[in-house]
């Protein structure tokens, strides 16, 4: 699926028309401190990682994103070649450490 047409079914699903930006924001947010929570969990308590439940919560992450950039009137295929450009002149040459 291309990340346009992610965005587009989507956005069938955004209720509401009010302060939709404002609701969007803050369940992004939400959704990305329960990604926090599974991590943290993983890496400081020893729990196995729910993949399955990082799944679903990265694709809430993913909505709230998604309906972020079609709210600002901003294909979702924008967002991702932009970061894609930015991180190919942050690392033309591949992320390594000991550079």
């Amino acid at each position: 699926m291309e990340f346009n047409e992610y965005q587009e079914a989507a956005n069938r699903t955004l209720y509401g028309n009010e302060q939709v930006l404002t609701n969007c924001a803050l369940g992004l947010a939400g959704k990305t401190g329960q990604v926090v929570d599974l991590v943290k969990a993983y890496t400081f308590k020893g729990k196995d990682l729910d993949k399955e439940k990082l799944v679903h919560e990265l694709g809430d992450v993913l909505w709230y994103l998604s309906q972020i950039a079609e709210w600002a009137d901003i294909p979702f295929d924008e967002v991702a070649q932009e970061n894609i450009e930015t991180l190919n002149k942050r690392y033309p040459n591949g992320f390594n450490p000991a550079n």
